[in-house]
């Protein structure tokens, strides 16, 4: 059995997926989120998200974590140069952890659980629901990005 992280990063919230399972088929998941506050500092909320994914590393011992490639919408440069920081973060907490990594682009976990790479993020939210067998909606959206992403780990590289 494996145990796949999935993170969506974002700097007031960064979605937590974690993925257990064998050949495809899921045994066990949990989501959640890392939030930070608009009123502490750049640098603060950096660290905080920076730590609470180590340690979920540390705790979870997961053989892969499957992190939202960056991107950037040309609308909001400042937006994507942000998550370019704080996905940097995430990225060295699993350094020091020592977990396999891998970025996925949030098109490609649309397309392989949706079969639309444009599908809204409602309807990956269904899709990753329906594989879950899940009765409630996942809340918040990058909790259920999250869990789409540590899916993607558990389908393609597990």
């Amino acid at each position: 059995m494996v145990s796949i992280v999935g993170l969506d990063p974002g700097l007031a919230r960064t979605g937590i997926g974690i993925v257990r399972g064998q050949g495809g088929e899921v045994t066990g998941y949990a989501f959640g989120c890392i939030e930070t506050s608009r009123e502490m500092s750049l640098a603060k909320r950096l660290e905080k998200i920076y730590i609470q994914t180590l340690n979920l590393l540390k705790e979870e011992k997961p053989d892969l974590m499957v992190v939202e490639d960056v991107f950037s919408l040309q609308k909001y440069p400042r937006s994507g140069i942000l998550l370019g920081k704080v996905t940097g973060a995430v990225l060295v907490a699993g350094c020091q952890a020592a977990v396999p990594v891998r970025e996925v682009a949030v098109r490609e976990a649309k397309k392989v659980l949706t079969g639309s790479g444009a599908a809204s993020k409602q309807q990956l939210e269904r899709a990753v629901r329906h594989v879950l067998a899940h009765p409630d909606p996942i809340r918040p959206d990058h909790a259920s990005d999250a869990l789409a992403l540590a899916l993607i780990g558990l389908y393609r590289f597990s």
